[in-house]
């Protein structure tokens, strides 16, 4: 079971701010995450070949179809975009500094 303190700590690192509920709500959420993770280290996966790809392994995949040569090709919405902006510089929207 993980800790009130161990939530708080998680969402001061994510810097969340929970609330009293929140933190009771993540507290069993997250206890039920971590047993499940329990759980799944008590199979024995002794005699399982790893599951990796390398390329060449993927090209023989079903899936080899998703993979594609990248096009460049020119956006007709971005000419339209930089056509409506007051200024642009080298492609791109110039705008005012903010930092």
């Amino acid at each position: 079971m993980i800790s009130k303190k161990e939530v708080n700590h998680i969402a001061k690192l994510a810097r969340l701010g929970l609330g009293e509920k929140e933190i009771e709500k993540m507290e069993k959420e997250l206890s039920l995450i971590l047993d499940y993770f329990n759980l799944l280290k008590e199979v024995d996966v002794s005699g399982i070949e790893p599951a990796f790809y390398s390329d060449e392994r993927f090209k023989e995949s079903p899936a080899r179809d998703v993979m594609r040569e990248d096009s460049v090709e020119e956006s007709k919405k971005a000419k339209k975009l930089l056509d409506s902006v007051p200024e642009t510089k080298e492609g791109f929207v110039k705008v005012k500094a903010i930092l």
